[in-house]
């Protein structure tokens, strides 16, 4: 006695795409993605129409040259430090607390709240670093400088109004940006040792 063929019944698949979409949300929904990591950076307002581009020279007692080689090893003037090192070298650059003949000069400016005060206002901190040197080091060292400028902020802001600088007001807060105000430098990464 022959059998015949059964046949396989179908799966019914009609809901399949709707199952797929509604875990693809799900997962969206659910899943933390880490978004902290990064730079905020403001870009300086574009010129005016009529402003003249000259070719400004900086002295070189107001830059701060700071380069990441593709080991990662940090250089910070003619010396090598480690990150943790950097913040503090980046503080004294920038406020020049006893007026150093090899560190920014200092000038007078008339700043609210605060009346006449010395400042280096043509500071620069330059920023190098080789294209192979790792992104983890690049935010490191990016990270105190940032930091460097927030803490002299956040002293005097203690000094002067026993607050933290983001604590203050908007006109207080543009005060004390006249006295430190933050000019970090970055030139495009290049591979060092080749050619231009």
């Amino acid at each position: 006695m022959a059998k015949g063929k059964r046949k396989v019944p179908d799966i019914n698949s009609s809901s399949t795409a709707d199952i797929a979409f509604l875990l693809l949300i799900f997962f969206l929904i659910t899943t933390s993605m880490d978004t902290d990591r990064g730079l905020a950076r403001q870009l300086p307002p574009p010129p005016e129409k009529d402003q003249k581009m000259d070719n400004i020279k900086v002295k070189d007692r107001n830059i701060l040259p700071v380069f990441l080689n593709m080991q990662d090893q940090l250089m910070c003037g003619n010396d090598y430090i480690t990150v943790d090192q950097l913040r503090a070298k980046a503080k004294e650059f920038i406020a020049n607390p006893y007026n150093d003949e090899n560190k920014p000069e200092k000038s007078s400016t008339n700043v609210e709240f605060f009346g006449n005060m010395m400042v280096t206002k043509n500071h620069v901190i330059s920023l190098r670093c080789d294209r192979s040197s790792s992104y983890k080091a690049y935010l490191a060292v990016q990270n105190e400088l940032v930091a460097a400028y927030n803490e002299l902020r956040d002293e005097l802001a203690q000094e002067k109004w026993q607050k933290n600088y983001a604590d203050l007001n908007e006109d207080q807060q543009k005060a004390i940006r006249e006295i430190y105000p933050q000019k970090i430098s970055e030139a495009e990464p290049k591979k060092y040792g080749e050619k231009k």
